[in-house]
């Protein structure tokens, strides 16, 4: 492995200065591809308001994608996918509430 450098990604349109080792680089670049997607897709949504925010619920978005491919890949298809699925919801229930308080 050779020494981290610093690569430059972009995400919600904010750069951000990553340590990376140069044969990371490429996934490195996927992943913020990636990342930037997810955001983009839920600040679309209208649903959640805020970058922490937005941040939060992508990254619980491809932790669930992850353990829904893993689970599959072994065999365990049980109601995991579900349970994080309701967990979402609730998560979702709890911002949007949080929300509307900060309207009032």
């Amino acid at each position: 492995m050779h020494d981290p450098i610093e690569q430059k990604v972009v995400i919600l349109g904010k750069e951000f200065l990553v340590g990376c080792p140069p044969e990371e680089k490429e996934a490195l670049h996927e992943s913020a591809r990636l990342l930037d997607r997810k955001m983009r897709e839920i600040k679309d949504s209208g649903k959640v308001i805020g970058s922490e925010r937005i941040a939060v619920m992508a990254a619980l978005n491809i932790a669930h994608e992850l353990i829904e491919e893993r689970s599959i890949e072994n065999g365990c298809t049980r109601d995991l996918g579900e349970r994080l699925r309701v967990m979402q919801d609730k998560i979702e229930t709890a911002l949007e509430r949080e929300d509307r308080q900060m309207e009032l």
